[in-house]
């Protein structure tokens, strides 16, 4: 049995670990974390007092609490850390995981996406067979490279939601057609495609990140692409950020940036008004996270008739829609334990601005969104789209 000691010398040994950053043992416990983290007010132990508690010895009180599953990888502490202090990729999965290793468990909902990810490849829980899907009746080219190896300038990694969520795979339809009239020589990885796993890396299921990541390996490396492109943020992050220290590194774009680095080639295909006042949704790996906030602003100022108007919360400040790093499943857990769906507060916002359309840039925020959409109730006055769509209504490029 672990004595006091024994616990004080393994918080001690979680704090000195760097993922990024420095370590945190160096927090000063100023509470910039706390005080930043949109649900830390609900949490039985906050950011700031995860760290004072685990430096104290009290791990089995920080592994027990429902607080461990409630961070939803929004990075906002750790972009606002003035030591440098990695929590959102470094603390808490490293919790998590010790948490999971000493048999304690995550919530109902993590452990069935896990299983989903482990027997199927993805969150789902949907058969490989169905991950073209998404496809049927698509009336552009596809190359399936699974099946026919050629050399392409842009793999195409579709993600989960976009192959399986009907709301999402009109969005990869029209992604389809838009790499086809800028003409990009593009394929994707048809059946064989399976999940990234950030959210797995996140909620300290690293084993299972490190298992997807030997098995994407293999089968990007039978490829031969210039870039590899996706529409999920997270996966991007995964793919930009951790799958290099297993040796997997690729050239890997989050399709916002891919498709303002050639703005100039796609102004001219938008030719048709769409006369919406819109506003944005920074989702937090990509923008916070990567600092990247003017690409998707470009993409829609260059739309005729779109209007681009700003929350009172954009870029930096952003709020979190609640779906990152496994919030995607957790909104029971949150809920339950006195949170609230992020994902409703950020809609009263958009509706405040005014704005027709709610934009965003990730397969999660669609269903989060269009949903508290109901919640909140503006369906009726503002919709949720993602920019792929608006370029396509711009481009001319309609659903059959």
């Amino acid at each position: 049995m672990a004595t006091a000691t024994d616990k004080t010398d393994q918080g001690m040994e979680l704090l000195r670990q760097v993922v990024d950053g420095d370590p945190a043992l160096g927090c000063m416990q100023c509470g910039m974390c706390t005080a930043s983290c949109p649900l830390g007010t609900a949490m039985e132990f906050s950011p700031r007092q995860l760290i004072l508690q685990a430096r104290s010895g009290n791990l089995d009180a920080v592994m027990s609490s429902p607080s461990l599953w409630m961070c939803v990888g929004c990075y906002t502490c750790s972009a606002r850390c003035p030591r440098g202090i990695e929590l959102t990729d470094g603390l808490w999965p490293a919790l998590r995981e010790k948490a999971m290793l000493e048999g304690i468990q995550p919530p109902t909902e993590l452990q069935d996406a896990f299983q989903n990810i482990f027997k199927y490849g993805n969150s789902l829980g949907e058969s490989p067979r169905k991950r073209l899907g998404w496809a049927k009746d698509l009336d552009v080219p596809l190359r399936d490279l699974s099946k026919e190896p050629t050399p392409v300038e842009v793999l195409w990694l579709v993600g989960d939601y976009p192959s399986y969520y009907p709301r999402n795979q009109v969005v990869a339809r029209h992604f389809a057609r838009i790499l086809t009239a800028l003409g990009v020589s593009w394929g994707v990885l048809g059946n064989k495609e399976r999940a990234a796993g950030d959210c797995d890396r996140l909620f300290g299921e690293e084993g299972l990140f490190e298992t997807l990541v030997e098995n994407n390996k293999k089968l990007f490396d039978q490829q031969q692409f210039e870039k590899m492109v996706l529409l999920d943020p997270h996966a991007f992050r995964a793919l930009e950020h951790f799958y290099p220290r297993y040796g997997a590194e690729y050239p890997v774009e989050h399709y916002t940036t891919f498709l303002a680095d050639r703005i100039e080639q796609l102004k001219p295909l938008l030719t048709k008004q769409v006369e919406a006042t819109v506003t944005y949704h920074d989702n937090c790996c990509v923008g916070r996270r990567c600092d990247s906030f003017e690409p998707p602003r470009t993409l829609l100022e260059a739309i005729p008739g779109v209007k681009l108007v700003e929350m009172v919360r954009n870029r930096e400040n952003s709020l979190c829609c609640g779906g990152g790093g496994g919030g995607m499943w957790l909104d029971g857990h949150i809920t339950e334990h006195g949170g609230q769906r992020l994902s409703d507060d950020r809609v009263r916002q958009a509706a405040a601005t005014g704005a027709e359309v709610l934009a965003v840039s990730c397969p999660f925020e669609l269903s989060r969104f269009e949903d508290s959409a109901k919640v909140v109730g503006v369906e009726g006055t503002l919709k949720v789209r993602d920019i792929i769509e608006l370029l396509a209504e711009s481009m001319g490029l309609n659903e059959p």
